[in-house]
């Protein structure tokens, strides 16, 4: 099964990350399933990730509209920015790891997902708003699904004060069901990590059971 896994973490290759845990967890999984030229892995710290600014994005997206010819630089851009959303529409499992940054989605993934939701392309705005108030389609429906898999400093799930704050989880499953209409959503978390006495080996224990089953219904047909 084709797969865009995304490694939001800073210090991507560091194995006594929570999240890169998850990571390797799950392409152990993976790789005892499928194929491995299936799979893309994109270090979303190694690379050059088109951002919404000034000679950038903002920049192209402005000339485009417009009609107007890119200079050698905003070609560049748009050319990086077209492989990510390419990469998008190629894989229906999208695998994203990271760790929460002050409630929040890593600054890196935020630039990621400013390259892939695109009017259009992976959503489209109505002609007139639904009752609902919505005014736009998801454009991703062929069987589109994501896994989260996210560490936290916090414990989100215990229906008490951190659980309204779990923007990270919120944002993405909204990004990804609410505007772009993927049909799934998978979320494996190591949280409590930073909870006074910190144990390493329970929290992954109970990440690890949790992405067993979710595994398997991730990809199952």
């Amino acid at each position: 099964m084709k797969t865009l896994l995304i490694n939001a973490h800073p210090d991507f290759d560091n194995p006594a990350s929570y999240s890169n845990t998850l990571e390797q967890q799950f392409l152990s999984d993976y790789n005892g399933s499928f194929e491995a030229e299936d799979l893309t892995v994109l270090n979303l710290y190694d690379m050059e990730i088109p951002r919404i600014e000034k000679g950038q994005l903002l920049s192209v997206w402005t000339k485009e509209a417009d009609h107007t010819e890119l200079t050698p630089t905003e070609k560049h851009i748009a050319d990086l920015s077209a492989e990510l959303l390419k990469q998008l529409r190629d894989n229906q499992r999208v695998v994203i790891s990271l760790p929460t940054h002050n409630f929040n989605v890593p600054s890196k993934l935020k630039d990621w997902i400013d390259n892939i939701l695109i009017a259009r392309e992976t959503f489209k705005y109505l002609s007139k708003p639904l009752a609902s108030g919505q005014s736009s389609k998801g454009l991703m429906t062929d069987d589109y699904r994501l896994m989260i898999l996210i560490a936290s400093g916090s414990i989100y799930t215990r229906g008490d004060f951190y659980s309204g704050m779990d923007f990270a989880v919120q944002y993405l499953k909204a990004i990804f069901t609410d505007v772009m209409a993927f049909g799934q959503v998978n979320v494996v978390r190591a949280e409590g990590t930073s909870i006074m006495p910190v144990s390493r080996e329970n929290i992954l224990n109970a990440a690890f059971a949790k992405l067993d089953t979710q595994f398997n219904e991730f990809y199952k047909k």
